[in-house]
């Protein structure tokens, strides 16, 4: 069994999924857990939860990070550590990625964000440990996913040249009601963010860049109605992984019928300009509740033609309620987000990986067949 000293850099909800899901499966990995965050407080409720959530006696320290750079305490702490597991706001993952290069660190992030993602790909080409960026739930478990049915396709009807692939994630409730047909499951700032810059997508062969919310379409997923819709990062490097071979690939996000038509209301009266993202999140606060009981609905599929000619699809869908770790229960969005950046340090501990890896360039069967994914997605 491996053993691994883990610093988890945030310590909101996925960070605290994130050590309970590392601490309650010993016999996976034996984790020292390390959560870093800048508030007092949280790092109090982030190991508590994880204390009382655990079965067993949890390895866990915190420490009080510093709101730039780093300090004494957080460099003696990253210079016992093998794995960085980002869970910061996507903005901070240039400095965590920069913390890991300098101390021979693993590191592993979350962000949709394209420049921030760019920047560390620049960093970490020459970097003697891993650096899995964009490896969530969507980045990251939608991507892996995909190509999976895009490498069952190849070997099904032996043709490597697509018409489609389609990849959809959403974070929904059991329950929605009039006007906006929403309740926040997670980050507010994420869903600002994503509903406002470009996606980028393969249209006719090539990698392009649309803007956001320009693609509603109804559908049916396992009997249900939703709704989906072009938003930025969640295809991560699919779009030039597979330029030249799959003729249409996009990323969009599920939502509960009539609620991107409240979006699209709601954005005729906010003003165009650089705080645009913050006066979205700002609105959607003031009128959208949080919960706690939420649901994950994540579907992708492959479409081309076989060797004779004749039209194929596959496709695969999950739906993914709170589930219970140790003690607590994890809501959807917590688990289904968590436990792929989990296995990513579990992959990164065993596999001899150097530099940037990007979702393309991990295999799917040891992703999908990992012991937190499987546990998380009822593989």
């Amino acid at each position: 069994m491996k053993k691994a000293n883990i610093f988890i850099a945030g310590a909101g909800g996925i960070g605290q999924a994130a050590a309970l899901i590392l601490s309650e499966y010993k016999d996976v990995m034996e984790s020292t857990v390390y959560i870093g965050d800048i508030s007092i407080s949280a790092l109090e409720n982030a190991k508590q939860f994880v204390v009382d959530g655990c079965s067993h006696k949890a390895n866990i320290h915190t420490l009080l990070m510093p709101m730039s750079g780093s300090n004494n305490s957080l460099d003696a702490a990253l210079s016992k550590c093998d794995v960085i597991l980002d869970c910061l706001p996507g903005r901070q993952a240039p400095r965590m990625a920069k913390l890991a290069l300098d101390n021979k660190c693993h590191y592993a992030n979350l962000t949709e964000y394209v420049a921030e993602t760019n920047q560390i790909m620049e960093m970490s080409q020459v970097a003697d440990t891993a650096f899995v960026l964009q490896t969530g739930l969507a980045p990251g478990f939608i991507n892996i996913l995909a190509v999976e049915l895009y490498d069952k396709f190849k070997a099904d009807y032996n043709n490597d040249q697509l018409d489609s692939m389609t990849m959809k994630v959403g974070a929904v409730t059991p329950h929605a009601v009039a006007p906006h047909f929403y309740a926040f499951t997670w980050s507010p700032i994420g869903v600002a963010t994503e509903y406002l810059k470009d996606a980028v997508v393969v249209k006719d062969y090539k990698t392009i860049s649309i803007p956001a919310l320009s693609g509603r379409e109804t559908l049916f997923i396992n009997g249900k109605e939703y709704e989906d819709n072009f938003t930025s990062g969640g295809a991560a490097d699919l779009p030039a992984a597979y330029e030249g071979k799959i003729k249409d690939l996009d990323y969009k996000t599920l939502r509960l019928p009539g609620h991107y038509q409240w979006v699209d209301d709601l954005l005729k009266r906010i003003p165009e300009g650089e705080d645009r993202i913050n006066l979205l999140e700002k609105t959607m606060l003031n009128q959208i509740p949080n919960v706690e009981d939420d649901l994950v609905i994540v579907y992708a599929s492959v479409q081309g033609k076989d060797s004779k000619g004749r039209l194929r699809k596959i496709e695969k869908a999950f739906e993914v309620t709170p589930s219970k770790v140790g003690n607590k229960y994890l809501r959807a969005i917590q688990s289904t987000t968590a436990a792929p950046l989990c296995e990513m340090a579990r992959m990164m501990m065993e596999q001899d990986w150097k530099g940037t890896i990007l979702q393309s360039q991990i295999d799917p069967k040891s992703f999908m067949s990992g012991p937190y994914v499987s546990a998380v997605y009822g593989l």
